[in-house]
């Protein structure tokens, strides 16, 4: 999956979203989606990269927990036909909650 397909899926999501953090000042209230490509995990044949594989990282950041939107984004991610492992964190210094979700894309 390419960086502009990322976006557009992301769009989907009706969530604010931005790669990798928003500018100072320019956050919008949560929730709101930061997304990386950290580093990639390429499949190998025949001495050379044989298809490109790379980690995907969605982070949902939320006032308080909400299951609905978790499912919304959930959703999107499924309808991509994406596999994704899901973690969760309570952000104390932020008051926030941060749903991670990471997949190969």
């Amino acid at each position: 999956m390419k960086y502009d397909e990322i976006v557009e899926m992301l769009e989907e999501t009706g969530i604010p979203f931005a790669y990798h953090h928003f500018a100072e000042g320019e956050s919008p209230d949560p929730p709101f989606i930061v997304f990386l490509l950290p580093d990639s995990d390429n499949f190998l044949a025949d001495d050379r990269v044989y298809k490109k594989l790379g980690t995907l990282v969605i982070e949902l950041y939320t006032d308080f927990k909400d299951p609905e939107l978790e499912e919304r984004l959930e959703d999107v991610l499924s309808e991509h036909e994406l596999i994704w492992t899901r973690s969760e964190v309570w952000i104390d210094t932020e008051k926030m909650y941060e749903v991670r979700y990471e997949m190969t894309v």
